[in-house]
């Protein structure tokens, strides 16, 4: 008996769940599919109610329409799914899918990058708001504000999944998973699920409605891209990484998601240092 209480409590068991919530036929649903769908979802939801909350803008002025954030959802789901996968392609197994380029449709076997995403989304939403005549920046800052829920759960699914998962360890609450071998590991997928997901998301709930930064087009924006920068930097000390890659430099550090999210930060720390507050309107002056 006094033997078990010896055992080391970094062996904490992987909890199994499903990775397919329910399987009719051929058709699945997984945790993974509905992570990325409920973050969309909430982010037009989040991005509506941010738009139409007069105090939070100049003078009370809205910056678009409700509507306008109904037609994007489209143009933003397609550019999360097309950016992330071309990203994953060039940046993490480009070998691979030159040498087997069908494998590049099989999205169901997983492998999406975050930075092509995003990039992705970018691409959408500069085209959108110039079709629409919406300000770039504004758009950028109202989407900005509600993504990070939806990063959060995809980490958490990819928990389930038991993929992405840690470098070995033996912290009390590291856990052996079933296909990263003999080791115990660093949940390294909560740990994004909280920085990128909880914690990014009350800070810029903070600026959006306590600092009332919205009223300074592309803070926001540029605090989101920070913040994921510096968190997903911070985490990859603790990720195992990709296997096809490795490390880039020396034996324990520099991955391909420290080399992608350096200039992140960069472009962030621009975006809020460069922010000034949008003019107010002028009021009409008397005949």
């Amino acid at each position: 008996m006094s033997e078990y209480f010896l055992l080391p409590l970094a062996a904490l068991p992987f909890p199994n769940i499903d990775p397919v919530i329910v399987q009719i036929g051929p058709l699945a649903v997984h945790w993974y599919g509905v992570g990325y769908i409920v973050g969309i979802l909430f982010a037009w939801w989040y991005a509506k109610r941010l738009v139409t909350t007069p105090r939070l803008w100049p003078d009370g002025h809205l910056p678009m329409k409700p509507e306008d954030l109904d037609d994007f959802i489209v143009w933003a789901a397609i550019g999360v799914v097309l950016g992330g996968r071309t990203g994953y392609v060039l940046f993490y197994d480009l070998p691979r899918y030159i040498a087997h380029p069908l494998d590049i449709f099989a999205v169901w076997q997983g492998g999406m990058s975050f930075h092509g995403g995003l990039l992705g989304v970018i691409l959408a939403m500069t085209l959108f708001s110039l079709k629409r005549r919406i300000p770039t920046w504004t758009l950028f800052d109202v989407v900005s504000a509600g993504v990070p829920v939806g990063l959060g759960l995809v980490r958490v699914a990819n928990f389930i999944n038991s993929e992405l998962w840690g470098r070995p360890s033996n912290v009390p609450w590291a856990i052996q998973f079933p296909n990263g071998g003999p080791f115990t590991r660093h949940p390294s997928q909560l740990y994004e699920a909280l920085l990128e997901g909880l914690v990014l998301f009350l800070v810029l709930r903070v600026l959006t409605h306590s600092r009332l930064k919205l009223k300074a087009p592309r803070f926001v924006g540029g605090a989101f891209i920070c913040g994921y920068g510096l968190s997903r930097i911070f985490v990859e000390f603790f990720r195992e990484p990709d296997q096809q890659l490795g490390y880039l430099l020396g034996t324990s550090w520099l991955t391909m998601g420290m080399i992608l999210s350096t200039p992140m930060v960069l472009a962030g720390i621009w975006a809020m240092a460069t922010a000034k507050p949008a003019p107010q309107p002028r009021a009409a002056r008397a005949g």
